[in-house]
């Protein structure tokens, strides 16, 4: 039963600041004129002033807010600058026609893989060296024969070429 008498004492607390509230309320719109007041105070400090760009203002109390007419500049001037900058001649000497050619995708793929490719190209050549030598050492004629089969083929595609 204490939860009973806990629960009507926070009903009845609950209940005295809603009388508390709409007494505040009360107070507030009796007093329309003073509350007005405060409003518009706090209005007008928040507020931004106009700037008034293509707009020309009745009011003069507004004629202040407005922003002086923009005046063009000269183009005159620019022009006869670019074409003073488009009278000068380059001579075709002063031009580095190795910085006007353009690159191709993968230069510099090429660059970097250059002092690998030299390594590469260099155990390649020792390697046939060795096959040759090897052949050479093992059947004498082998090599002959081997030689002499790729005479023949070579003239008859010259041969065919020559038919064509």
């Amino acid at each position: 039963m204490s939860e009973v008498g806990e629960l009507q004492q926070a009903a009845l607390k609950r209940k005295a600041r809603l009388q508390e509230m709409k007494a505040k309320r009360l107070c507030q719109t009796e007093d329309p004129s003073e509350n007005q007041q405060t409003k518009d105070s706090k209005t007008d400090e928040k507020l931004p002033k106009p700037l008034f760009r293509s707009y020309q203002p009745i009011d003069e109390a507004l004629l202040e807010n407005q922003l002086p007419k923009a005046k063009p500049g000269k183009v005159e001037d620019n022009i006869k600058e670019q074409l003073a900058a488009a009278n000068l001649k380059t001579s075709v000497e002063d031009v580095d026609l190795f910085n006007l050619a353009p690159r191709k995708p993968d230069w510099d793929l090429k660059r970097d893989i250059s002092k690998r490719l030299a390594k590469l190209e260099r155990r390649t050549q020792r390697a046939i060296a060795l096959l040759i030598r090897d052949r050479l050492k093992g059947n004498s004629q082998d090599l002959v024969t081997a030689m002499n089969a790729t005479d023949s083929l070579a003239k008859g595609d010259e041969e065919d070429a020559d038919n064509d």
